[in-house]
């Protein structure tokens, strides 16, 4: 009986299940040879996983119901030996290897499956089960208004004080109070390395950057970054840590404008 010629040789079938995977190689009745279309399947299947998190490699064949349990065994081990030696033959070291096995046949009900042949054929088969390392945590930046004890790059720190009066970038009392305490934790966490943000807000509509008063120039932004550049060099922070830019209105909080006549922290290093 060859119902396989009417199916594909191989079948790829993915199960997510934490950190497993599994593939499913197809076999014709009473075979254990695997023609090159199939060979080449399983070895791109291998190929295209990430090597870097393969931490193990499963092997277990199978049988149908038909034929005698001792026979069957022997057939399902033949299977499974298959996959592993084309696995070798093609570079996948044996000692990740660990299980190479036989389960014998998958007993049905044959009152209970509808179509029968179909099911039968499914299970003659060998389960390549490739168990995976986890992936690493992945952290995402954050919003916060001080400094953390632990940060990634991209986390921001808001300052609730460092605001400015309209037009200005003269640092209030405030702002020197809150970089005080900010100058105290960054002396703590002397690995940090940051980009020192300025923005502003209530500029027209075809201009992105507004006029300093004291200056005259249309570079608000940048030196509201660069008055809180030269306090915290005052405050004796490495300048090698910092470096700050302007990004005009570009970045509002939507909070009110006051909150947008702004300067922020962006790490950068950790």
């Amino acid at each position: 009986m060859r119902l396989l010629k009417f199916l594909p040789l191989l079948f790829f079938g993915f199960l997510q299940a934490q950190e497993e995977v599994v593939q499913s190689v197809y076999f014709e009745f009473d075979k254990y040879t695997l023609d090159e279309k199939q060979a080449a399947g399983v070895i791109d299947y291998i190929r295209k996983t990430d090597s870097t998190r393969i931490e193990s490699i499963q092997i277990f064949g199978y049988c149908d119901d038909r034929g005698k349990e001792a026979y069957n065994f022997k057939l399902s081990n033949n299977r499974a030996n298959t996959i592993k030696e084309k696995l070798m033959e093609n570079g996948i070291k044996n000692k990740i290897i660990v299980t190479i096995e036989g389960k014998g046949r998958i007993l049905i009900d044959d009152d209970l499956v509808e179509n029968l042949p179909e099911v039968r054929s499914k299970n003659r088969r060998v389960d390549v089960v490739i168990n995976l390392k986890k992936l690493p945590e992945i952290d995402i930046p954050g919003f916060f208004t001080s400094i953390q004890k632990k940060h990634v790059v991209g986390d921001h720190i808001y300052l609730e004080n460092l605001l400015f009066e309209r037009g200005s970038s003269k640092l209030t009392f405030k702002a020197k109070t809150q970089l005080d305490k900010l100058a105290y934790m960054l002396q703590k966490y002397k690995a940090l390395q940051f980009e020192i943000q300025g923005h502003v807000c209530c500029t027209p509509p075809n201009q992105r950057e507004a006029i300093d008063r004291d200056t005259k120039k249309r570079q608000l932004s940048k030196n509201r970054a660069q008055s809180v550049y030269k306090y915290l060099t005052f405050k004796k922070i490495v300048k090698t840590r910092m470096t700050f830019k302007g990004y005009g209105n570009t970045v509002p909080l939507g909070k009110g404008s006051e909150y947008d006549r702004r300067v922020e922290l962006v790490i950068t290093s950790i």
